[in-house]
């Protein structure tokens, strides 16, 4: 199997071993996380270093993906994601054998799509996205980049999403809703206007509280 070290230990890592493990397509080589000593274990892969160890690792393990996840910024990610790339690594899509992606909808490099997700049809998923358990995303929905469509939540139809929004545990977006960029959309909010300003966004019809 092909190699590929995690960056970031967190819980959404132990998430993201899952999904991988169960796909058998990649051999995690280790782990990368400054915040955590070298050498121990999260659910059996070693701490390999800070992300210093990234410029040598690149020889020998051609493929990575950013484990951290996204809540109120995606800045983390995106910043991540960007140095990780500029050292040459390989940032493939991850899709869950329980997952379901249409053959006709397109995933961006380093996505990963977890388990019991649905992209549907005719959907552009940009990279380095989570598109998190349970998660339903419906045809001709369009994402940007450094997105995180968040547990059982649902995206309807047409939407267009721009780079950097979070959307919450169980919420929902009415056919055709566009997000504006690093928005965050609470759990639960249920979304029946475009959001046109960033800011975070909560409760049903989802409102602004804070910009």
């Amino acid at each position: 199997m092909t190699k590929i070290v995690l960056v970031g230990g967190g819980g959404h890592c132990i998430s993201c071993i899952e999904t991988i493990e169960s796909g058998g397509k990649f051999q995690i080589a280790g782990i990368v996380d400054g915040t955590l000593i070298p050498g121990i274990r999260v659910q059996g892969y070693e701490i390999l270093g800070n992300d210093e160890v990234l410029s040598k690792l690149v020889h020998t393990v051609t493929n990575a993906l950013i484990c951290i996840g996204h809540i109120a910024s995606p800045a983390i990610r995106s910043r991540l994601w960007d140095f990780v790339s500029d050292l040459g690594f390989a940032l493939p899509s991850i899709v869950a054998p329980t997952a379901h992606v249409s053959s006709r909808s397109d995933i961006g490099s380093g996505t990963i799509v977890m388990h019991a997700a649905m992209v549907n049809a005719m959907v552009q998923i940009g990279s380095n996205c989570i598109v998190n358990t349970g998660a339903i995303v419906e045809h001709g929905t369009i994402i940007g980049d450094h997105v995180h469509v968040s547990t059982g939540a649902l995206v309807n139809g047409d939407c267009r999403i721009s780079d950097g929004v979070f959307i919450g545990s169980g919420a929902v977006l009415k056919q055709g809703i566009r997000v504006a960029e690093a928005s965050v959309v609470g759990a639960g909010a249920i979304v029946v206007h475009d959001i046109d300003e960033p800011g975070v966004y909560v409760g049903n019809p989802a409102m602004l509280i804070h910009a």
